[in-house]
C-alpha cells in the first residue's frame, strides 16, 4: 500500500508540472495580450474562443489535452503495464492520480502566480485515457453538447461532465478494495471543477452568465 501511495504522489507532482503548462497564456502572449486580462480571466478553452476566436481556442483546447494525455497514457500504458504489471484497479487510481495533479498545475501554475483555467479540457482528456469506456464518455459528450446547445451556457456542460469521475469509478470498481481511495481522488475532480466555477455558478443563479454564440 505504501509503495502505491508514493507512486501515486509522484505520478501527482510529475503531472502538476505537466499541467502548469499553460497553452492559452502562450497563445495569449503570441498575440500581444495576456489573457488572465481578458474575458473570464481563465486560460482555458471557452475563454481563448472568446478573445482569439476558433484558431486560438483550438490551439489552446489541443495543447491542454496533449499535457494531460501524455503523462496519464505513459502512467497507465508503459508504467502500470509493462513496468510494475498493476491490476486494473491500482493502474486506473494512479493514472487518475497523475490527471488530478494534471488538472492541478493547469488550475494553479505556479509561474502565473496560480491563476490558471478551469480545468474541463484537462479533465476530459484523463476521463478518456483513465477509463476507456467508450458507452460512459459517448454518454457524457452528448449531455455536454445537449446541455450546451440548449442552455448556451458552457458551463452547465461542464459541470456535468466531471461527475463522470465518480460515477464510472463507482460503476466499474464498487468491489475493489481500493475503492475508497478512488471516489476521493474522484471527487477531488469534481470539486475543483466546482470550485474554479464558482463565480460561473453565481453568475447562473442571478442570471448573468455570459452565453455562448454559436453564429459568432
Amino acid at each position: 500500500m505504501l509503495k502505491i501511495v508514493l507512486i501515486g504522489l509522484a505520478g501527482f507532482i510529475v503531472g502538476y508540472f505537466c499541467g502548469s503548462f499553460s497553452t492559452g497564456y502562450f497563445v495569449g502572449k503570441s498575440k500581444g495580450t495576456d489573457i488572465r486580462n481578458e474575458g473570464s480571466g481563465s486560460t482555458g478553452t471557452t475563454n481563448a474562443l472568446r478573445n482569439y476566436g476558433p484558431a486560438g481556442a483550438l490551439i489552446t483546447f489541443l495543447g491542454d489535452l496533449l499535457k494531460a494525455v501524455i503523462p496519464t497514457v505513459f502512467m497507465k500504458y508503459i508504467f502500470c503495464a509493462y513496468v510494475m504489471n498493476f491490476p486494473a484497479d491500482v493502474t486506473y487510481l494512479l493514472t487518475l492520480c497523475v490527471g488530478l495533479g494534471v488538472v492541478c498545475g493547469h488550475n494553479f501554475p505556479f509561474y502565473l502566480h496560480f491563476k490558471g483555467g478551469k480545468g474541463i479540457a484537462v479533465s476530459a482528456a484523463v476521463i478518456i485515457v483513465s477509463s476507456m469506456y467508450w458507452p460512459f464518455i459517448l454518454i457524457g459528450l452528448i449531455g455536454f453538447i445537449l446541455l450546451v446547445a440548449i442552455t448556451k451556457y458552457v458551463s452547465v456542460g461542464s459541470l456535468f461532465v466531471v461527475w463522470y469521475f465518480p460515477i464510472y469509478s463507482m460503476f466499474a470498481y464498487h468491489n475493489s478494495p481500493y475503492i475508497v481511495a478512488l471516489m476521493i481522488v474522484s471527487l477531488a475532480f469534481t470539486a475543483l471543477a466546482y470550485y474554479k466555477h464558482r463565480g460561473n455558478i453565481q453568475r447562473l443563479l442571478s442570471g448573468t452568465e455570459n452565453k455562448i454564440s454559436f453564429k459568432k
